[in-house]
């Protein structure tokens, strides 16, 4: 089979799953005309390689896009195809075109300080490292260019010297109107200087137009008016006509010089542009995913690997719900073994085996381009290569084909597409799926029937998986006969006489003529003669066995649920159960201290009274004396020892990797006493307590837990906070090379000229921009605060600058 035929038939299958209609809604989320343009033809990854890239930009710019205040912005990134085929040829862009390669060279500086960082985002970061952003020649573009793509008069001095001379001319004849209009007044029938074909005129009376000297240029419809160019300014008009051609071609020139700087870079330009349109493709599939609440698929590089699809939804109904707010997609699951090649589905029409298919293939093709899928869990698919469908009706009039004929033509091309045995997969290949609606309909059922069942059975040896709806009976015996093929069916509710969309896997469809010509009253004689004639054919019998089944199925699905349910109920007791026995245990230890508190206070109560008593009696005289306080002090020892008795043993226990929190009760092991944690030093290896009024700081070893945690000091990490050597860090005083001047730039101006300087930086950094209306320090400030490697931004030391001059601090 040819490439082109190969490439043909794959195109009519996307035609036929509907991809370009999500192509369209994956690009109404794209940034960028450009970005959109690529979306809409959503191209499909040529190896599982490019796919795993693909998945990984969209998963790293998802998180990206969520963390970031609005979302990544493209605002700025402009088209530049024509302005960048226009200069490589020698032409001149206009001034607007070249101010938009400025705004994208910005938009790509921009993107690249956001995605830069190579641990969390590896594939973004690898895609926008190597952009050059050309920040000189967006300088210049911008110094020459003025908003609304005027060319500034800074730009030249001979245009600068020719608009003053324009300016000049043009209020000396202001001047000399001004003074014809007060001198003619009389002959006037306005007092306003009104213009005709680019030269100021005067509305002059038609009887009075001799009495002003000078060229008509036009009069009114009336003919009461005429409106005369008066003599005095004509040679003032003509004067500054000619100037304002020599201001073109002083444009030109400028537009010229810088269009000739753009070409020099157009190689550079073009991959900006290309990587641009990339990052809007891949930031267009991850909102598009987020927004149908669709996840990651894994890509398996085996191609016979299983398939395993929970909850599927169809991305185009979906986007229905969500959008038009139509009726709830019902999701479908599907599970292909490794050694499954063919999947039957059967049951009643419009009851969603067609929706099946499409779903499926159209995951196959998502995954394949990079695209997360609406579904649970995680699903796991190989690398399709090939997805092949035949679905609809193909009667064609201009070409004399049937339903039947059109059928088989692309049947045929989609075995010629196919390798000739499954042993020709290979990693590289990929597998193929292949999607059939309606297989051998459209003829005699019983030549249709043997048709489909050799088609089936010659897709197994060659296609990795197939999937066919039918509504031959005979098909659904395949699987009893050939463990590569399996049945499932769509559910119908014969009570309501409308399905369910429901996909029973594993159980085929059963005919439902009977059932619903009964529930909507046909003559019970003819239902009668009907079940009489099915049964010699044992279809009666093999619709008893497939609604037993159902029924089997149906029971053990709701034992499922209820021992889920059961399961829930479980973890829920058992998660009460451990947090409340948890509460006891920290109330019982609380108590416990409490109770140690009391006693203690009562035994210093006690010792303070015996104290008291002691110092009396030593000013007392007499043996009595000495006697009683002998015993105060005996009392006093006792008291001791039972503060010593009652102190509690802290347990102890190993508790490895322990560290007190601030807010954390712990006990100050010299003191035997509980006390507040306030404060860990920033080593981790001492804090500062409270312990009742008194405010202690300890080291680690000083403290442990109320149940006898002992802490374990934390490692010692080496962080590596910078990719310069250390050793080579510049000096931390200002000097020349580590100083630069803003003053006078605009905010991007400056942003461009500091982040050149910090790329060479090796130390801190001064930025002289003034104080002024401070607008500049403002959104340098702003823009600093996003960027990635600067650790912090101060205001320099009076003797630096002061406030007209900021300190950045590189990591």
């Amino acid at each position: 089979m040819t490439a082109e035929t190969q490439t043909s038939i794959q195109r009519e299958a996307l035609e036929l799953l509907e991809w370009p209609r999500l192509a369209q809604h994956v690009a109404s989320f794209a940034s960028t005309a450009a970005g959109r343009t690529l979306a809409a033809a959503l191209p499909l990854a040529a190896s599982r390689e490019d796919s795993l890239r693909l998945l990984a930009e969209t998963t790293e710019l998802l998180a990206l896009d969520g963390l970031t205040e609005g979302g990544l912005s493209f605002q700025g990134a402009a088209d530049l195809r024509r302005t960048l085929l226009l200069c490589a040829k020698g032409g001149v862009a206009s001034g607007d075109d070249l101010l938009e390669v400025a705004s994208t060279l910005a938009a790509a500086r921009r993107l690249r300080r956001q995605i830069d960082d190579p641990e969390l985002r590896p594939i973004s970061t690898a895609l926008v490292e190597p952009l050059r952003t050309l920040p000189e020649l967006e300088q210049r573009l911008r110094f020459c260019i003025e908003d609304g793509g005027r060319v500034a008069d800074r730009a030249s001095p001979p245009l600068s010297e020719l608009r003053r001379q324009i300016a000049a001319a043009r209020a000396e004849r202001r001047d000399r109107l001004n003074e014809l209009l007060r001198r003619y007044a009389s002959l006037l029938q306005d007092s306003v200087i009104a213009e005709r074909n680019g030269r100021p005129v005067l509305a002059v009376k038609a009887g009075a137009g001799s009495q002003l000297p000078g060229l008509v240029h036009d009069s009114s419809a009336s003919g009461s008016t005429v409106f005369i160019e008066p003599q005095p300014v004509i040679a003032l008009g003509n004067r500054i006509r000619q100037l304002e051609g020599e201001e073109r071609d002083a444009e030109r020139v400028v537009l010229q010089e810088l269009s000739t700087l753009v070409a020099e870079e157009v190689p550079a330009l073009e991959h900006l542009q290309q990587v641009l349109v990339q990052l809007d493709l891949a930031v267009a599939r991850a909102r598009y995913g987020a927004w149908l609440g669709a996840v990651r698929p894994e890509l398996e590089a085996d191609p016979l690997a299983p398939l395993q699809l929970e909850g599927l939804r169809h991305p185009l109904l979906l986007w229905q719900e969500k959008k038009l707010g139509e009726k709830a997609v019902v999701p479908v699951s599907v599970r292909v073994s490794r050694d499954l090649r063919v999947v039957a589905i059967t049951g009643p029409n419009t009851g969603g085996k067609t929706v099946t298919l499409k779903s499926v293939g159209l995951a196959a093709l998502m995954a394949r381009a990079g695209l997360f899928l609406p579904c649970q869990g995680t699903p796991r698919l190989p690398w399709c290569a090939q997805v092949l469908a035949d679905i609809g009706d193909e009667q064609s009039l201009q070409q004399s084909l049937s339903t039947f004929s059109g059928h088989v033509r692309r049947i045929a091309r989609i075995l010629e597409a196919l390798p000739a045995t499954q042993s020709a997969l290979s990693e590289s290949a990929g597998a193929s799926l292949v999607l059939l609606d309606e297989v051998g309909a459209g003829t005699d059922p019983t030549e249709g029937t043997a048709l489909a069942i050799a088609l089936l059975r010659q897709l197994a040896d060659r296609a990795r998986l197939t999937i066919a709806t039918t509504h031959f009976g005979e098909l659904k015996a395949l699987k009893y006969n050939d463990p590569r093929f399996e049945n499932a069916s769509v559910a119908f509710d014969v009570e309501s006489l409308s399905p369910t969309y429901h996909l029973q896997w594993g159980i085929p469809g059963r005919s439902n003529a009977l059932a619903i010509a009964t529930r909507l009253g046909l003559d019970a004689a003819v239902l009668e003669e009907a079940s009489t004639l099915l049964a010699p054919r044992g279809e009666g019998e093999l619709n008893q066995v497939i609604a037993g089944l159902e029924s089997q199925r149906q029971r053990q699905q709701e034992a499922a649920e209820e021992a889920a349910a059961l399961l829930a109920r479980t973890e829920l007791l058992h998660e009460e159960l451990l947090q409340r026995w948890q509460q006891q245990k920290e109330q019982s230890a609380e108590l416990q201290e409490q109770r140690r508190q009391q006693l203690e206070r009562s035994i210093r109560d006690g010792q303070k009274e015996v104290r008291r008593i002691i110092r009396r009696l030593r000013h007392g005289q007499g043996a009595d004396s000495s006697s009683l306080g002998e015993t105060a002090r005996r009392a006093g020892q006792k008291l001791k020892q039972l503060e010593q008795q009652h102190r509690p043993l802290p347990e102890r226990r190993e508790h490895r990797g322990w560290l007190p929190k601030v807010g954390d009760r712990v006990r100050v092991l010299s003191l035997g006493k509980a006390a507040e944690v306030l404060a860990l030093s920033e080593d981790g290896r001492e804090l500062t307590v409270r312990c009742g009024v008194m405010r202690l700081n300890l080291e680690l070893s000083a403290i442990e837990g109320l149940h006898g945690e002992k802490p374990e000091p934390p490692q010692a990490q080496v962080a590596i906070r910078s990719r310069r050597n250390p050793a080579s860090r510049g000096p931390e005083v200002r000097t020349e090379r580590n100083t630069i001047d803003v003053r006078g730039m605009r905010v991007h101006e400056a942003e461009a000229a500091v982040e050149e300087h910090l790329r060479a930086a090796n130390g801190p950094v001064w930025v002289i921009h003034g104080i002024g209306t401070g607008k500049l320090k403002r959104g340098l400030r702003e823009w600093l605060a996003g960027v990635s490697y600067v650790e912090k931004v101060s205001d320099a030391a009076q003797a630096d600058g002061g406030q007209g001059c900021s300190v950045i601090w590189v990591k």
